[in-house]
C-alpha cells in the first residue's frame, strides 16, 4: 500500500503544477521514451478511456496542438476506437454542448525513472504513473480520477 501511495502523491503534485493561465501552455508530451514505450502508454490510456468515456458517445475538443509523437499516436488510436476528436485551432471557440475540452500531459518525474500521464476532461483529471522496468514502461499504480 505504501508503495502505491508515493507515486499517486507525486502525480497529484505534478498535475497541480501543470495548470497555467494560458490555454495551451503546460500541455503535451515532455517525456523522452522509445516509440515502443509510448505505444504501451497510449494503448493503456485508450483502454482506460473506453471504460470511462465510451467511444461513439463521447466528443472531445483538443485544447492544445498534438504535434508531439505521443499526441499524434494518442489521437490516431482514439480515432480508430471511435472517438470524435476536434483538432486544436488558435481561434477555437468553447466546446460544443455535450462535448469535453480535452488535454494531456505526458512527462517524466524529475530525478526518477517514473513517468506520468494526465488527461484533462473539462474540470476532471485522469492520471496514472508508470515505472521503467527492464527498459519497458509498466503501470506503477492505479488510475486516479479527480472530479
Amino acid at each position: 500500500m505504501r508503495t502505491a501511495t508515493l507515486p499517486v502523491l507525486l502525480l497529484a503534485c505534478l498535475a497541480g503544477c501543470s495548470a497555467t493561465n494560458q490555454r495551451t501552455a503546460g500541455y503535451g508530451s515532455y517525456a523522452t521514451v522509445s516509440p515502443a514505450n509510448e505505444k504501451v502508454v497510449v494503448q493503456d490510456v485508450v483502454k482506460r478511456l473506453t471504460s470511462v468515456y465510451p467511444p461513439a458517445r463521447t466528443r472531445l475538443n483538443l485544447r492544445h496542438p498534438a504535434t508531439d509523437r505521443f499526441g499524434t499516436a494518442l489521437v490516431a488510436t482514439m480515432r480508430t476506437k471511435g472517438y470524435a476528436l476536434d483538432e486544436y485551432t488558435a481561434t477555437q471557440a468553447a466546446p460544443a454542448p455535450g462535448s469535453y475540452a480535452f488535454a494531456y500531459v505526458f512527462d517524466q518525474l524529475a530525478g526518477t525513472d517514473l513517468y506520468s500521464v494526465t488527461l484533462f476532461f473539462n474540470h476532471e483529471a485522469l492520471s496514472r504513473v508508470y515505472a521503467t522496468k527492464d527498459g519497458a514502461l509498466t503501470p506503477a499504480g492505479y488510475w486516479a480520477r479527480k472530479e
